[in-house]
């Protein structure tokens, strides 16, 4: 079986998130059942520099009033199609925002003709040789691929659809449609016509196959107003074809056994070797030496994320003898409350902003606890991180949070099952109680241990929700 996937970013290449790690580890997932995935990504500048060896495999004349080419290259197993559209993707900035942080203003043209390229691609008249059975695009971003594919010549391919955070729609103006090159009848209701406007994604769940979400929680929660940002009408009438797959991570670039980006390796059997990790995160955010537990942040500063709550409760975690450590960017105002709560509690509470990836990985092997008090998140992956590697999930009851930690109640440490604390409401108080329990079973040694080593014997991999997939893609072919 031969797929086309289509991301806006894939690990190791881009990343701004979550949706990169998922498009970059599913494919080897999915490789022992046969199936061949082939994953066309822009061509950003981060992307061209680091694929040294590309060839030419295809090219369009005129995609949205330039020339373009789809080059070829492998990756560390990835098998990648890069489209090459200079005056689009050649950019000093990152994939969606420029230097200043600012959503460029072609954002719809740069990835309408993504999802263009893709759809060609699909029909087989572009890269010589190859047609795929069957097209798996991801979020807003890429979602016109199945909308152009219905009034191009790829009609017949089957397409998912997956939806990693419903809240990034892609909601442009209706003057933007005459540049789209679709037929007029696709602005319409049933098809990108958003409450008089282009939506990406509403397009993408109208007409795709099949619908997917990253956790089977945050299906259901998708289907209310409280979740669904509007389109929870559009998904109940496609309640048939809605199915939540929860994310895995990729065990071999996450494994503290033999990871190149922490100070000290260490397994469920060596947990003691995790000091070495503690110590150096000590040093690099220049925090005293101590016995109270770390709590870290890796994670966008916004809302959506409760980064609010944690600046909150810093203070109290400080009070009773922790330390706070965050790594992350995003709205100023959390980012200026964060730093504030460091400049009060020097030695207690520090941070780095931005994105690091070689320090997200320390953060996971040296903390003994991450907050992730997300007022929604769809899946979720730094809390499968920290199962990894030890580092105890202290996570809000929603989405895939809920669906991927098993909370430390009394019923939960009796069964020896539990692998972290969850709490609700998602609220400033909701999390101080849950940090007071933190402390309560990390004074207890043998119990904190336990959740550590039942953390790290869960299984996040792929291979679960891989054969989901398998089943899903089989089905819409008639395999299954």
């Amino acid at each position: 079986m031969n797929i086309l996937s289509v991301a806006s970013e894939v690990y190791p290449l881009v990343k701004t998130g979550g949706l990169a790690d998922v498009v970059g580890a599913l494919p080897a997932a999915l490789s022992p059942h046969g199936i061949r995935t082939r994953t066309l990504v822009p061509g950003y500048p981060a992307v061209l520099q680091k694929l040294k060896k590309k060839k030419k495999v295809g090219s369009f004349a005129n995609l949205f009033g330039s020339p373009a080419s789809v080059l070829a290259a492998d990756l560390d197993g990835l098998d990648l199609l890069v489209l090459d559209l200079p005056v689009l993707y050649e950019r000093d900035g990152g994939p969606y925002v420029d230097a200043t942080g600012r959503d460029y203003v072609d954002n719809f043209r740069r990835f309408a003709a993504l999802s263009l390229a893709a759809a060609e691609i699909a029909a087989g008249d572009v890269v010589s040789g190859w047609k795929p059975d069957l097209v798996h695009v991801h979020d807003w971003q890429t979602a016109l691929t199945p909308v152009y594919m219905r009034f191009g010549r790829a009609a017949a391919t089957p397409t998912v659809m997956t939806i990693h955070n419903i809240a990034f729609q892609g909601q442009f103006g209706p003057e933007i449609f005459a540049e789209l090159a679709l037929p007029p009848e696709a602005f319409s209701m049933q098809f990108v016509e958003y409450y008089g406007d282009v939506g990406f994604l509403k397009g993408g769940l109208q007409t795709a196959s099949a619908i997917t979400t990253v956790s089977p929680s945050y299906a259901q929660e998708i289907l209310t107003p409280e979740f669904g940002m509007g389109l929870e009408g559009l998904l109940k009438s496609r309640l048939s074809d809605l199915a939540g797959i929860v994310n895995g991570i990729d065990a071999d670039v996450w494994n503290p056994a033999s990871d190149p980006l922490i100070a000290q390796h260490f397994s469920a059997t060596t947990l003691k070797q995790r000091a070495a990790n503690r110590h150096a995160l000590e040093e690099r955010f220049g925090l005293e030496q101590g016995n109270g537990p770390i709590f870290c942040v890796i994670s966008r500063l916004t809302w959506q994320k409760g980064m609010d709550l944690v600046a909150e409760v810093a203070d109290e975690i400080v009070a009773m003898g922790g330390k706070l450590i965050v790594l992350g960017s995003g709205d100023t105002a959390l980012e200026g409350a964060l730093l504030a709560a460091a400049s009060r509690h020097r030695g207690h509470v520090g941070m780095v902003t931005g994105y690091n990836e070689p320090l997200s990985h320390l953060m996971q092997a040296g903390s003994d606890a991450i907050l992730i008090p997300s007022r929604f998140e769809p899946c979720g992956l730094t809390q499968l991180y920290g199962l990894r590697y030890g580092c105890v999930p202290v996570v809000a009851r929603t989405g895939g949070l809920a669906d991927t930690i098993i909370d430390a109640n009394e019923a939960g440490l009796s069964a020896k099952v539990a692998t972290g604390f969850q709490f609700t409401p998602v609220s400033a108080d909701g999390l101080r109680l849950a940090i007071r329990r933190v402390f309560r079973a990390y004074n207890e040694p043998k119990v904190w241990a336990r959740l550590q080593t039942q953390g790290m014997k869960s299984d996040v991999s792929w291979a679960r929700s891989a054969e989901r997939y398998v089943s899903l893609y089989s089905g819409l072919l008639g395999k299954g």
